[in-house]
């Protein structure tokens, strides 16, 4: 029998999928592990006891009120997602595929958990990191969730996820977090990609409208962000839709990195190498080069070309790992900034070089 495809979808509002569809609904184009992913053992081969559980009652008291559901309506259509308070003067943090109907023209709303509504604006967004910030003006203080440490989350912990599946507010699912530093390419807008960089991957339900929500850790600490999750494709190739125990969260270290930059400029700076790649391999080259990214165009004035790159060089190492995928390129642009320096290896002509990239700024 023939393998299957998984696909991964970017869970916004089931209302906002059906309309946008290769947008919002649409199937990720690919799904890689970073070098360091791990995962579990399964889940069949464990005693209950053998995983830790939260007190699911308790940290749902807890987290709830930071909680939001998100209604977008814009051009594009109208649908539903989550977000959560990160700040008491209102700035409510979510995905950007959650509220990009809205982002040129339309009207965002948020509910509460104790029922209020209220008008929000869009403080800003990152469309490479499917993040953005919203801000409701409210005369109370706003309960804000509390931050956790991406660098605290342990493959078998329990979690707790909170938000809107199909716009129904308040639900909590618990379940572990089943591996780590997942790297996934979702449809971004413009025919361009977004990439979940390091993303945490969870059994517990994730389900349309769940987007932009709050995983949380037991003590109700923010550990990541729920963006996406899998479906089987039909014998149609058609999505069955709904979770399959396969869901991702951005880590909470780069949504909070993210979402104070946007909140402090209203727009968030990424790094550039200024390089062209494609993959390659010795299968495809009969082993006349090495397997890595053959160089197709380099930037003038680039931050490679400084370097010393050119094209028709393969790069063979990128930042001590062997290179493999230009996603490899992507993930070091939004985790490292303008001005920090990455080592490569590359071949030319027989010849194996050094260099080191200092990264520029975005165009």
């Amino acid at each position: 029998m023939p393998m299957r495809q998984h696909r991964w979808v970017p869970w916004a509002a089931l209302g906002a999928a059906l309309v946008v569809g290769g947008v919002i609904g649409g199937v990720i184009g690919a799904a890689t592990n970073s070098s360091s992913a791990s995962s579990t053992p399964s889940a069949s081969g464990l005693g209950s006891s053998s995983l830790s559980v939260c007190n699911v009652t308790a940290v749902a008291d807890k987290v709830l009120p930071s909680v939001v559901t998100i209604s977008v309506t814009g051009s594009a259509g109208a649908g539903t997602g989550s977000g959560e308070v990160i700040r008491s003067d209102g700035y409510i943090l979510t995905n950007n595929h959650v509220i990009s109907a809205a982002a040129t023209g339309g009207s965002i709303d948020v509910q509460f958990s104790d029922g209020q509504t209220l008008p929000a604006t869009l403080t800003g967004r990152d469309p490479l990191t499917d993040l953005a910030v919203i801000k409701v003006d409210s005369s109370r203080s706003l309960p804000v969730i509390a931050m956790g440490s991406s660098s605290s989350v342990q493959v078998g912990q329990a979690v707790v996820v909170l938000g809107a599946p199909l716009g129904l507010s308040d639900t909590v699912t618990s379940g572990i977090v089943s591996a780590l530093d997942r790297t996934i390419e979702v449809p971004g807008e413009n025919d361009t990609s977004a990439l979940l960089v390091s993303a945490v991957q969870t059994d517990a339900a994730i389900n349309p409208g769940n987007s932009g929500g709050a995983m949380v850790n037991c003590s109700g600490q923010l550990i990541g962000v729920p963006s996406a999750g899998a479906t089987v494709p039909s014998a149609s190739g058609e999505s069955s839709g709904g979770s399959i125990g396969l869901g991702f969260a951005i880590p909470v270290d780069l949504a909070e990195t993210i979402s104070d930059e946007i909140i402090s400029t209203g727009s968030v700076t990424h790094a550039f190498f200024g390089v062209q790649t494609v993959p390659v391999s010795q299968d495809a080259t009969q082993g006349q080069v090495p397997t890595g990214l053959y160089v197709r165009a380099v930037v003038p004035g680039g931050p490679a070309e400084r370097a010393g790159l050119r094209a028709d060089d393969v790069i063979t190492s990128i930042n001590g790992q062997p290179a493999t995928s230009n996603v490899q390129l992507q993930e070091l642009t939004l985790t490292k900034k303008p001005g920090d320096s990455v080592p490569l290896q590359f071949w030319r002509n027989g010849r194996t070089a050094s260099a080191t990239v200092t990264l520029g700024t975005q165009p």
